[in-house]
């Protein structure tokens, strides 16, 4: 389903967090639909960001806000109708969450519940996907993977906000939203979580392609925290493909497609921190890279893994790449971003995630 059926053509896709490295590619790839996209958001983390580089703010309605403020953002929602809302806001990073626990809780929790009410009070909005991450299961380190109906949880203030907004989001779906009464409603409600996505133009703090990007730019060596650490790696179009093709589907069977969904990649793409920078290393072209764990850093799962059976049974999506590709995708956008043609090197990406 290369286009989604023309299902996004002409329709009003609201984003939140469309300034963020995921919302950025969501927000250009539903504008190669055809889609008229508003998004709210704050600023932009860096100057370097996806969002800024590929020049989005003048291709979309781009309203800066905070997700916190129900106020501004139910305005919004009355102001522009519409018909989908994509829910990316969020403070993203867990070694943040142990310095700021409440902004951390406030933003996740909070701004959720502002978008769960607006979503409510909508006369326009039809769909709503959530978007939350693999970290709110309750994570034993297991090998296999987690199953949607798995017991949600969270070590960390990140990892427990996640899973505070499934709860939350499933509490709003059996009081107001449930599929059995859709035809008096006529909304659907669905979380989805990923695993660790990589791609091009994400310059976050403590994640590792940006650390190597930042490493590899000022010729040092990477530091690597936990390089035996195991995470499900997969390119941001990946989840996205499985969030655009839930939401095209979401009304035609409710009861089917409302709830929780995993997306991760193939069990070969689930390898160690110390492969994918070896791997960024080699299509770099250039770097080294160097062991500074430390027993006394904050925790971090080590091993955490998504079974995806329920999005390839039920939705029909299924990983496209192989890890190799993922990487030698994000480190070309890396590699380019200051050419001056980024958004028409990122829509051919697009393009080309499509073919495989």
């Amino acid at each position: 389903m290369k286009n989604f059926n023309n299902f996004y053509k002409n329709k009003k896709v609201l984003i939140t967090g469309h300034t963020g490295f995921k919302g950025s590619w969501m927000s250009m790839w539903l504008l190669h639909l055809g889609a008229k996209v508003i998004g709210y958001a704050l600023d932009p983390y860096t100057s370097k960001d996806n969002f800024v580089v590929t020049n989005l703010s003048h291709k979309m309605v781009d309203i800066r806000g905070d997700i916190r403020d129900f106020k501004k953002f139910n305005s919004v929602v009355e102001k522009y109708k519409p018909e989908i809302i994509f829910h990316l806001a969020a403070q993203p990073i867990v070694r943040l969450s142990y310095k700021i626990p409440r902004e951390t809780i406030e933003t996740n929790v909070m701004g959720t519940e502002n978008v769960l009410e607006s979503f409510r009070k909508s006369k326009s909005a039809k769909n709503l996907v959530i978007i939350t991450s693999d970290k709110c299961y309750e994570n034993k380190e297991w090998i296999w993977g987690y199953r949607e109906n798995d017991p949600v949880g969270g070590y960390d203030p990140y990892s427990a906000s996640k899973g505070m907004v499934e709860l939350l989001s499933l509490a709003y779906v059996k009081s107001f939203f449930n599929p059995k009464d859709f035809k008096k409603h006529g909304k659907v409600v669905a979380t989805v979580r990923a695993g660790n996505v990589i791609g091009g133009g994400d310059w976050a703090k403590d994640r590792i392609i940006p650390d190597c990007i930042r490493a590899l730019e000022n010729d040092e060596p990477i530091r690597v925290r936990s390089p035996q650490s195991i995470r499900p790696w997969q390119h941001v179009l990946e989840p996205l493909n499985g969030y655009l093709l839930l939401a095209s589907k979401m009304q035609e069977d409710p009861e089917k497609y409302s709830g929780a969904w995993n997306f991760g990649p193939n069990p070969e793409s689930i390898i160690t921190v110390k492969e994918v920078v070896e791997k960024v290393i080699k299509y770099y072209g250039k770097g080294t890279w160097k062991d500074v764990s430390n027993s006394n850093e904050l925790h971090e799962a080590r091993l955490l893994n998504l079974d995806t059976s329920k999005a390839r049974f039920l939705l029909g999506w299924k990983p496209r790449l192989n890890i190799d590709e993922a990487i030698r995708l994000t480190v070309e956008w890396y590699k380019n971003y200051k050419s001056g043609q980024i958004f028409e090197m990122s829509e051919k990406q697009v393009e080309l995630f499509q073919t495989f």
